[in-house]
């Protein structure tokens, strides 16, 4: 390696880890206040959050590396133009190609790293992280009782309206589903306006105070015309307790791992295999389901040598006429329920084929998402290197402002492209590359002004050709005169 190489080579290095490290500690900053909620109050060791942050951090790359590339190529060729660097190595017919190269080469290299952390070390750290989150959020039950929806803690189901006090024990509007093992069903119900929950230190035994309540219990009938009446026994309460079995909570092993399963969990060959089978699967559905339709409607059962009884003497304007008037009210009771039962299996089938046809448009988008990292990361070489070259600006202000801009419109774009695919207004593929495609021109056309000591608008282009127009106009009316 020459010596020119390699020293632009280590101050890109230079600014990359530095920039890099910045980036990673502000993006796990923000990781922890998304899950303050689970991490906070539940007694857990610095290990545990440390592996918590471990296992999150892979998944931060995707974000982290393009914008380190973009704001590190900006910075580090904006202070060589800055410094005169770059006009003392074209006096000596070096061109900005050549000092790009042993960067272009390093970058590929990173891109090839990308890729190898998108397919093997993303997927471990996403099913990781799943498992740990899940684990640690059976630690407390107290905590995992959310306002607003049901909630499974023991053999109940609690729902509560609001939550008060330092730890969140008081709750109003309490709605509590007991479960029997004896008996299917939510057939327990109790209502109560205020609880308390409640425990001494070290005990297995979680107790929840229930006062001004009711208790329902639906009773259970043989006779099919008594169950139909949906009788139920009805107490009131001023206080109940509830005590609920912590034994299973406080024993839970946040090592232990369950079969959990997304499309960020799946390596290049998992997911080519998993597309195949939904697209199988999906296919099957949309074919099967008109044969299902058409046998439901009764067409196959007709006799193909049924000859009609009688023929209306004159021409009849519906099926209908043809029939008498008892006939038509007995065709209509049995037409109405039977179509209004297939469109309701068509509404069904519609919502149902959406959801996979959504799955499938996912693990579409996850399987290109592994290319695309690799090779924006080139691509945002190639448009931060020369618009450096071009602004002449080195440091954390103006190119920051820049990087950041153009990584936003990169990254929301694509969002925006993801977004419609899996409304079925996009297919995947183009989806996922959408904002790449649009930097590929953005990087060529900067690398080519850059590389011609262009500015990053010429605006003698635009303004001599309108002022040659005006001039030309002037003398036209002046011949007049």
């Amino acid at each position: 390696m020459k010596i020119l190489d390699r020293y632009i080579l280590v101050s890109y290095l230079k600014t990359f880890v530095s920039v890099f490290v910045i980036l990673m500690f502000i993006f796990v900053l923000q990781t922890i206040w998304l899950y303050i909620s689970e991490l906070a109050g539940k007694d857990l060791d610095l290990d545990i959050i440390f592996r918590f942050l471990l296992y999150f951090s892979p998944k931060l790359i995707p974000l982290v590396l393009p914008l380190t590339i973009l704001v590190s190529s900006i910075m580090v060729f904006g202070d060589f133009a800055e410094n005169y660097e770059f006009a003392a190595m074209k006096s000596t017919g070096i061109s900005l190609q050549r000092t790009m190269r042993s960067l272009i080469v390093f970058i590929v290299f990173l891109g090839g790293v990308a890729f190898f952390f998108s397919n093997d070390v993303i997927p471990w750290s996403e099913y990781k992280s799943l498992n740990l989150r899940r684990n640690i959020a059976q630690l407390k039950p107290a905590i995992i009782i959310a306002e607003g929806q049901f909630s499974e803690v023991g053999d109940i189901t609690i729902k509560v309206g609001k939550k008060t006090g330092d730890r969140g024990q008081y709750l109003e509007d309490v709605t509590i589903h007991k479960k029997n093992p004896q008996r299917v069903g939510n057939l327990t119900v109790m209502k109560a306006n205020t609880g308390e929950l409640y425990s001494e230190e070290g005990s297995n035994t979680l107790s929840l105070l229930l006062k001004d309540g009711n208790y329902y219990d639906e009773i259970q009938q043989r006779a099919p015309k008594a169950q139909a009446k949906k009788p139920f026994a009805k107490s009131y309460f001023e206080e109940y307790t509830i005590n609920i079995d912590l034994s299973e909570f406080n024993n839970i092993d946040l090592e232990e791992e369950k079969d959990v399963s997304n499309e960020k969990m799946y390596r290049v060959t998992e997911l080519i295999h998993e597309i195949d089978s939904l697209a199988t699967g999906f296919s099957n559905d949309v074919i099967k389901f008109p044969e299902d339709i058409y046998m439901r409607s009764g067409i196959t059962t007709l006799e193909s040598n049924y000859v009609a009884d009688s023929i209306p003497l004159k021409p009849a304007t519906s099926v209908l006429e043809a029939y008498t008037i008892t006939e038509q009210l007995q065709i209509l009771d049995l037409a109405i329920p039977t179509l209004s039962g297939t469109i309701q299996s068509i509404e069904a089938k519609k919502a149902d084929l959406a959801a996979k046809k959504k799955r499938l448009t996912k693990y579409e988008i996850a399987l290109h998402e592994k290319y695309v990292l690799a090779f924006a990361c080139v691509i945002l070489f190639f448009v931060g290197a020369p618009l450096g070259a071009i602004i002449r600006k080195g440091g954390m202000g103006l190119p920051m402002v820049i990087a950041i801009t153009l990584f936003l419109t990169y990254h929301f774009i694509g969002i925006f492209a993801k977004n419609s695919a899996e409304n079925g207004r996009l297919s995947p593929f183009i989806a996922s590359w959408f904002s790449t495609f649009i930097m590929l021109p953005l990087g060529i056309w900067l690398t080519y002004r850059a590389t011609t000591d262009q500015g990053l608008f010429d605006m003698d282009s635009i303004i001599q050709p309108l002022l040659k127009f005006f001039k030309k106009l002037l003398n036209i009316k002046d011949s007049e005169i």
